[in-house]
């Protein structure tokens, strides 16, 4: 049976988050929270309009959540991001106790892997989720920013 709220459907969400970003001239990373089927949260990059290196999509989706659960952890909760989380983010992660996340590009320069970062031990991780889609804007953005340069 087909669910209709899958991994997919809500990498989706995080995507639109992230085309939020793109149009604000933001690195396009985007991202949604996800407790019952229910997005609790969203964010997208905001370095730039806030000039705050911490200002990371992820960052501002784990302080909505919180501030919508009441408290300081995300059990139950799933974030989907359209990009691997840095190790910054992958710290907070850790620390909100998040249950499982879904990313979809990897980050094989700055992404948490390769940095060594761990996230909690009962965080499940599924990655690649609407990897190729992820990729192509990301990339248009760097390609647009070297052309307006």
């Amino acid at each position: 049976m087909l669910k209709p709220f899958d991994d997919e459907y809500f990498m989706r969400k995080a995507l639109e988050e992230a085309e939020k970003a793109f149009e604000k001239g933001e690195i396009p990373v985007g991202v949604v929270v996800v407790i019952n089927d229910k997005i609790i949260a969203r964010g997208h990059n905001l370095t730039e309009m806030l000039n705050d290196v911490t200002a990371h999509a992820e960052m501002q989706a784990i302080t909505a959540a919180a501030n919508f659960l009441g408290g300081k952890y995300l059990t139950n909760c799933t974030m989907y991001v359209t990009l691997e989380p840095c190790q910054m983010c992958a710290g907070a992660l850790y620390w909100s106790q998040l249950s499982k996340l879904v990313f979809g590009a990897s980050d094989p320069q700055r992404g948490y892997r390769a940095n060594g970062v761990q996230l909690h031990p009962k965080t499940k991780v599924v990655s690649k989720v609407l990897e190729e889609e992820a990729g192509e804007l990301l990339k248009r953005f760097f390609i647009e920013k070297r052309n307006l340069n």
